[in-house]
């Protein structure tokens, strides 16, 4: 991302920053939340609060005190741009109790349908006929399927102070949150394979998920629905785990399929190399997995300051080698882990979710999915770096807030 590119497309001008709000902006869709509070006593409109905390979320803050801070402290300027705006700015306890009244089931699918809409205005530009090309399918044929504790929502024993845990679909090439849920008392990832694994999500896609999910229940869920799948085996399923293993410490002599692949990849101090053995000569064997097409090895091997680490997995697929080859494997394992180092790790250690203090009711769930819903957005908008950008926006929050206010897809 160039970042003075971004800066000049949005620098804000008289037209931009009036009370006028666009459609396809960010704060209209926020108008759509239902809003649970009683009429009697609102001060401040649910989608005004909303693009406050994400107003001061892109310029760095990653708490509702410093939320409430750094609105204040600019508020003669929001006051003349933004709608429903008072002699004084929320404190960072009515930001708390908003949040508390926002319904966690609509606001994720709002979010998404927000974004997909506006990827759709991008594309289709002044066409609104023209269909998706094969390019723009490709990048949502992958999602990928994990959980993240909320850090900040552990040991507290007040009933309305529970853990929560979230599962999340995810979309490694767009950045995109398709569906996320917490997972109830007493229960586990597993339990709520039955609200993920619909043929809305699976149909025409290839879902990629830890180890935990390498399950036979998953598996023909998948592909009963039209859909693909690639696990990892490990020590919860030791049978297959150990015929795999079996197999590719001591490959048959007559082996007639065997494909390789292997990548080299070096920066941040370390050199990583990435190759994969394919077959299909497992199938019959294993045939109790349903739709199983091929079975693989990957090794990774990292040389870092002087030290080498080597781990190796192996893993079943419903993708035959027509669909995917040993090097497209090989991408699909590597790409799954953005769910991890482009979606968690940036949520954990740029926007320190797991250092907040937030955690009565659903409160902790919607800071979540904000946070979620950012990273999303400037993936969007192809920020690479988001602590730099969060910079920018702080020294020039004009250009944050006509990000919020504005047509969003002009940006792209």
């Amino acid at each position: 991302m160039n970042y003075s590119t971004l800066t000049q497309l949005m620098e804000p001008n008289e037209s931009t920053l009036g009370r006028d709000i666009d459609p396809l902006s960010v704060y209209a869709l926020f108008e759509h939340i239902k809003d649970k509070r009683k009429k009697r006593g609102v001060r401040y409109p649910m989608a005004f609060i909303l693009t406050l905390i994400l107003l001061a979320k892109l310029a760095g803050e990653t708490t509702l005190a410093g939320v409430a801070d750094w609105v204040r402290l600019r508020g003669d300027d929001l006051q003349k741009a933004l709608p429903g705006t008072r002699g004084t700015f929320p404190c960072a306890a009515t930001y708390s109790n908003v949040l508390r009244a926002i319904d966690a089931e609509q606001l994720p699918h709002i979010l998404t349908q927000g974004l997909l809409r506006m990827e759709a205005a991008v594309r289709c530009e002044d066409e609104p006929s023209r269909f998706v090309g094969q390019k723009e399918r490709e990048k949502h044929v992958h999602i990928a399927m994990d959980g993240k504790t909320l850090r900040g929502t552990l040991s507290h024993e007040a009933e309305d102070q529970k853990k929560m845990h979230q599962v999340t679909l995810y979309e490694p090439q767009t950045g995109l949150i398709l569906k996320e849920q917490v997972v109830g008392e007493k229960q586990n990832e597993l339990s709520l394979l039955s609200e993920f694994l619909l043929e809305k999500w699976v149909k025409g896609r290839i879902l990629t998920v830890d180890a935990l999910f390498t399950q036979h229940t998953f598996c023909s869920s998948v592909t009963r629905w039209g859909g693909e799948y690639m696990v990892i085996a490990k020590g919860n399923q030791p049978t297959l785990l150990d015929d795999l293993r079996l197999f590719f410490d001591e490959p048959p002599t007559d082996c007639r399929d065997w494909r390789t692949a292997c990548t080299h990849d070096k920066g941040h101090g370390r050199l990583e190399q990435r190759s994969i053995i394919a077959t299909t000569e497992l199938n019959d064997f294993l045939s109790t997995w349903a739709g199983i097409a091929q079975v693989f090895c990957i090794t990774r091997v990292v040389k870092e300051k002087g030290k080498e680490r080597r781990e190796v997995v192996v893993g079943i697929t419903s993708l035959p080698p027509a669909k995917a080859d040993a090097h497209q494997l090989l991408t699909l394992n590597r790409d799954h882990w953005k769910i991890e180092n482009r979606l968690h790790w940036r949520r954990d250690v740029t926007l320190q979710e797991d250092h907040c203090q937030v955690r009565k009711g659903v409160a902790p769930r919607i800071l979540a999915l904000l946070n979620s819903f950012l990273l999303s957005l400037l993936d969007f908008l192809g920020v690479e770096n988001v602590a730099k950008q969060a910079r920018i926006f702080d020294a020039k929050p004009a250009v944050a807030l006509r990000l919020l206010l504005g047509p969003l897809p002009t940006f792209k």
